[in-house]
């Protein structure tokens, strides 16, 4: 008996890693992924239909393209996506048509974890600016000592709360807890989450936001909530800026009732040059770049192959967006 032919896979992500090796030797694998154009591609429903007609492929691995309508009209095994939600997957669709749609949860939480702390230490310590005026020859400007003006205190024996306690939650509390802080934390959906909002944000002398961004959560920090944190609070987002009011923030620094913050995103994935909160010297800002490791891409490829994987043999995933497509029986390879 000849043996099934191997499947072939469209990949659009960055793959790395021994996980890269395994989804090589499950499928024909056609590689082209967006993020190595340049500038940066991002495929259109369209578009990416046509990409799966011309490679033939029936297993689709994505970042970010937009995987709707007349994708899911090819003849589709599976879909993965590989971000923490399949947010830019149609999930009704695939579902509608039996295509699971795997996912890879936590895949950056360390990653994220590790440049909230360096955001943390680079507003408390002034290290941006305080590099800037080495690099401007400013250092002495004044005639005063850079010793002197970037004092500040210590984040030992602080209190770090932490807004939303999932796995980025989790990666950023030990390691706080390492930097000899106190952790609280605020989370209806942790049980060890205990303290309410209004109860962090008196406490924390560090409020730092890894909520998921939903209905709920969207605009959670808001005027009032910056009025409530303890004066001289740094406030850290490394999640989404749609979970904070900007102009409240911004108002909120420029009163100096914060001593400052640390941002990772921004609405839009851009922030005007000439915007009030670019012009804040306490303020350190980053695009979007808390997942950028290289360890992310080697994670998610792990977490894909080993979905691909199963889903081949007739088994259950362990990251399916909509295993109620598993309980359809799924077609040898």
């Amino acid at each position: 008996m000849s043996r099934p032919a191997r499947p072939r896979a469209l990949v659009l992500a960055p793959m790395r890693g021994p996980g890269r090796d395994r989804l090589w030797s499950l499928a024909d694998v056609v590689y082209d992924p967006g993020a190595e154009h340049r500038p940066f591609r991002l495929l259109s429903a369209a578009d990416l239909a046509r990409r799966l007609d011309e490679t033939g492929a029936t297993i689709l691995v994505t970042e970010a393209d937009e995987v709707a309508g007349p994708v899911f009209d090819r003849p589709l095994r599976a879909v993965a996506a590989t971000r923490g939600a399949p947010t830019n997957v149609d999930v009704a669709a695939a579902t509608a048509r039996g295509v699971p749609v795997l996912h890879t949860p936590a895949r950056n939480a360390d990653a994220v974890a590790e440049l909230t702390v360096g955001l943390l230490l680079a507003v408390t310590r002034g290290i941006a600016t305080a590099d800037r005026e080495v690099r401007e020859g400013t250092a002495y400007a004044g005639g005063v000592l850079p010793y002197q003006r970037h004092r500040a205190w210590q984040l030992a024996g602080r209190t770090c709360g932490l807004v939303g306690l999932g796995a980025v939650g989790r990666a950023v509390r030990w390691r706080m807890e390492g930097l000899g802080m106190r952790v609280i934390a605020s989370d209806p959906y942790a049980p060890e989450a205990r303290h309410r909002l209004p109860e962090l944000l008196a406490a924390a002398d560090v409020v730092s936001v890894h909520a998921a961004l939903g209905p709920a959560t969207r605009g959670m920090i808001g005027e009032r909530q910056f009025a409530a944190m303890r004066e001289g609070a740094v406030y850290l987002n490394t999640a989404r800026a749609e979970l904070h009011d900007t102009g409240a923030l911004v108002a909120a620094l420029e009163a100096g009732r914060l001593a400052g913050a640390g941002l990772d995103h921004f609405e839009g994935e851009w922030l005007d040059p000439a915007a009030r909160l670019a012009a804040l010297p306490n303020v350190v800002l980053t695009p979007h770049i808390g997942g950028a490791t290289f360890d992310v891409e080697a994670n998610h490829a792990a977490m894909v192959a080993e979905g691909v994987e199963r889903l081949l043999r007739g088994e259950r995933p362990a990251h399916c967006a909509n295993p109620e497509v598993l309980e359809r029986s799924v077609p040898a390879p």
